[in-house]
């Protein structure tokens, strides 16, 4: 029977997955550690890590769901109180904000929580056709 061969963790690797994990490098400590870890304990926690990560994942894209119905809902507040469409409501909106070029626009839209899903980039070109862009002082 052939043996399987395990992945090798390099510190590199796990240093990588414990920042996107944790949002923070491990420490030496935490590092000294791993290295004396054998094939079996590496594999448990990498494998943790992915179910961590997986996890995630799936809250962040819940979050911009969230955040995105949040943003239609006050679109519609905002057509709710007069706006006569959808593309007069963004204006509306872009009139309460500062912009001084395309990425104050992109800035605006991350800020909602979505800037980088297919509804944040229509969006960004939605408002880039109804912002006032202001002069530098």
């Amino acid at each position: 029977m052939k043996e399987r061969k395990m992945f090798d963790y390099s510190d590199d690797l796990i240093s990588d997955y414990h920042k996107e994990v944790y949002g923070f490098r491990p420490t030496q400590a935490y590092m000294q550690e791993w290295n004396a870890s054998s094939p079996s304990q590496k594999q448990k926690v990498w494998d943790e890590y992915g179910t961590a990560v997986d996890i995630q994942m799936h809250e962040a894209k819940e979050r911009e769901q969230a955040d995105v119905q949040k943003f239609e809902a006050r679109i519609q507040d905002v057509i709710n109180i007069g706006a006569a469409n959808r593309t007069t409501a963004l204006e509306w909106i872009a009139d309460s904000e500062t912009f001084y070029h395309g990425q104050d626009v992109e800035h605006f839209v991350w800020q909602q929580g979505f800037l980088c899903t297919n509804y944040g980039r229509r969006l960004v070109e939605d408002l880039l056709t109804v912002v006032k862009y202001e002069e530098y002082a």
